[in-house]
């Protein structure tokens, strides 16, 4: 008696909450809403970046990218362009100086396996933003 007790206890229903049935006609007493689910999966897609159209080309990603991508970053955070997200300009010299010490890590690390090209834009971005971060902390 126990077990069938607790065997009912464990138990569910499934309920079928599908608006249509399989031959496609509604069926009666159904919610027409949305699932209450299907709701963050639709705020999830709207937040989520839209695929390339057709005839778009996505940028390869490569090592030069990835140090224009943290320059971006560091000048953004010293204020020199408007941030993507919101347009604003802010002055953060502590995001600015992580990424700057971010990409000097970079350069230490990568000594000796980067192409001729890849080295002189490093060192360029490097001298660049530490002039931008120097000229930032005196005029403060």
């Amino acid at each position: 008696m126990t077990n069938e007790k607790s065997d009912q206890e464990r138990s569910f229903k499934v309920q079928d909450r599908r608006r249509f049935s399989e031959s496609g006609e509604a069926r009666a007493g159904v919610a027409e809403g949305p699932e209450p689910s299907a709701e963050p999966k639709a705020a999830a897609a709207a937040n989520a970046e839209e695929p390339p159209r057709a005839g778009e080309s996505v940028p390869e990603i490569n090592f030069s990218t990835f140090v224009l991508s943290l320059s971006t970053q560091a000048l953004a955070h010293l204020g020199e362009i408007p941030h993507p997200m919101d347009g604003n300009t802010s002055v953060d010299l502590t995001a600015a100086r992580q990424v700057i010490d971010i990409l000097g890590m970079l350069r230490e690390r990568t000594k000796g396996n980067l192409d001729k090209a890849e080295e002189t834009l490093l060192q360029h971005i490097l001298y660049d933003l530490r002039m931008k971060y120097v000229e930032k902390v005196r005029s403060r």
